[in-house]
């Protein structure tokens, strides 16, 4: 009997301990049941997330990093030119970077475009999310949301190499998905630049039908469909909490970026090759980030006004100035030529004596001449009450520094 009685205490003892170990399994499991999603708005200023649409054969028709700050409500999105090329270690070769997509997946091919915008290190940003739509996918969550809104500034009337004809009319127009397929994918004689405005442009609109309508597409009944048209890591809940986030973005306010630099014949191909082995594209997408995670000027809702002035004999350099500024929410009372055109250096002229202010102003042309309009002496009278920032555009001014495309 009383071997009887051990063998049960051994047997209750054993099966405490099986209660205890799954006890804190389920603990565990609980706990570390997280939404990254929302890890991720908690702890950080930004999230960034890399958007790629497949052009129906396994390839990439287009990309975009699209970077939102959940506070301010304030998008950007950096173009990726599926022709941008350089030594990618992850295929060990000079090549297209969509071909790295091609041959290695979106894992590869996103470490590619990090070590590409924001360089490479321990230190350097990361992309937190991708979403991957195939084309047929992509023209399904169009007609779900209504459209997709675009201005085609000529009609489009010419025909595929497979004798398809491509048809669109001209002005600002709602495209369905079938149209925004033909959108995407026409060609009639541009150059890449019209063709990768293209894509920024479908994908702005994008973005704009998610804001419109996201209260009715991003509902738990609805968003099943909508979701299972994108390719992600993320579990259903964080991917439609990751899109109810996105959905909120001033559209209005987008900065948009792509990557320029010099179209070059490498194995017989033409690459475009990232300016000054692509210094200029980091730098540019560096500042962007630190004008949208700042807080000097969006906290006290102002809206900041500047006149751009050409100090140089380079023609309409003033009005590009303006786009860039433009397109990162500054309002631009004037673009024109200064009363000179031997300025040296660019400088800023800071009538609104706010020092954070003017380092934004200057970070997105790289320029760290600011004067206080009070220190000025003599010459020309920049005494303007009208703006709060004159911008003068000086020799050592460099068009690569122009980033913003429209």
């Amino acid at each position: 009997m009383k071997k009887l009685r051990d063998e049960q205490k051994g047997i209750i003892f054993i099966s405490l301990i099986v209660l205890v170990i799954a006890a804190v399994s389920v603990y565990f499991a609980i706990s570390l049941d997280v939404n990254k999603v929302e890890d991720t708005l908690k702890t950080k200023p930004l999230v960034k997330t890399l958007f790629v649409v497949e052009d129906g054969e396994g390839g990439v028709l287009f990309s975009n990093v699209f970077v939102y700050n959940a506070k301010s409500n304030k998008g950007a999105l950096i173009n990726i030119p599926g022709y941008t090329g350089q030594i990618y270690d992850t295929i060990n070769r000079t090549d297209r970077i969509d071909q790295v997509y091609r041959e290695k997946g979106i894992d590869s091919f996103k470490l590619e475009i990090e070590r590409l915008i924001f360089g490479a290190g321990n230190r350097a940003e990361k992309i937190d999310y991708y979403s991957v739509i195939k084309l047929d996918k992509f023209i399904m969550l169009c007609d779900m949301l209504g459209g997709m809104r675009v201005f085609i500034p000529s009609p489009v009337d010419c025909y595929s190499e497979t004798g398809v004809r491509w048809l669109l009319p001209s002005g600002a127009i709602n495209l369905d998905g079938d149209k925004v397929a033909t959108y995407l994918q026409y060609r009639d004689g541009e150059d890449e630049a019209s063709v990768q405005n293209r894509y920024l442009d479908i994908m702005v609109a994008f973005l704009s039908g998610l804001h419109d309508k996201g209260s009715i597409i991003l509902t738990k009944k609805n968003f099943k469909t909508f979701g299972d048209c994108i390719i992600s890591p993320l579990e259903e809940d964080e991917l439609k909490l990751l899109f109810t986030e996105i959905s909120g973005v001033d559209t209005e306010s987008l900065v948009r970026q792509t990557i320029t630099g010099s179209e070059r014949h490498v194995d017989n191909q033409i690459l475009l090759l990232p300016g000054n082995n692509g210094e200029f594209i980091k730098d540019a997408v560096r500042n962007t980030l630190t004008a949208m995670a700042s807080s000097d000027i969006s906290a006290a809702g102002k809206i900041i006004v500047l006149e751009i002035q050409n100090g140089t004999y380079t023609e309409q350099l003033a009005s590009k100035c303006m786009r860039k500024y433009q397109d990162a929410s500054y309002n631009v009372l004037q673009a024109k030529n200064a009363e000179r055109h031997d300025y040296e250096k660019t400088m800023i002229i800071d009538h609104l004596g706010n020092d954070a202010a003017a380092k934004n102003v200057g970070d997105l042309i790289r320029c760290s001449n600011i004067i206080r309009a009070e220190e000025l002496e003599g010459g020309e009278d920049f005494s303007s009450t009208q703006v709060d920032f004159t911008i003068i555009l000086g020799k050592d001014f460099s068009k690569d520094y122009l980033y913003v495309i429209r």
